[in-house]
């Protein structure tokens, strides 16, 4: 049986760091590629970054030098490094992944998701 299980949020203070994680089981991932998606209260899901199986990344304009997302293919886990957090973060992160070539943004495209981690940052 195929999981994604995100893992790392939490409360912040505006301005702090988090670092989520999201393992994944059942079969390797190492040729897919990992996404993280974030859903605010009221607010549809949206983008936040993708990494393909041979490590090209890619976020949207608003986290771009402020998180990072990074796999470890060994493990089967991706991450995203999340700094100079503020209140406009504040979300659920899901984790997400696809088997191809696909549209990065497109959450339709993707085939399993996690259960998703609460951030909340505080200003």
């Amino acid at each position: 049986q195929v999981q994604l299980v995100e893992s790392g949020g939490g409360l912040v203070q505006a301005g702090g760091s988090l670092r989520l994680s999201c393992a994944a089981s059942g079969r390797t991932f190492s040729r897919d590629v990992m996404g993280w998606f974030r859903q605010a209260p009221g607010k549809e899901r949206e983008f936040v970054a993708a990494i393909t199986w041979n490590f090209g990344t890619l976020y949207r304009n608003s986290v771009k030098g402020r998180f990072i997302i990074s796999r470890d293919s060994a493990k089967n886990t991706v991450y995203l490094q999340m700094n100079s957090l503020n209140s406009e973060d504040t979300a659920v992160y899901y984790c997400a992944a696809a088997f191809g070539d696909i549209n990065l943004y497109r959450e339709d495209l993707y085939n399993y998701w996690g259960q998703g981690t609460q951030v909340t940052v505080s200003s």
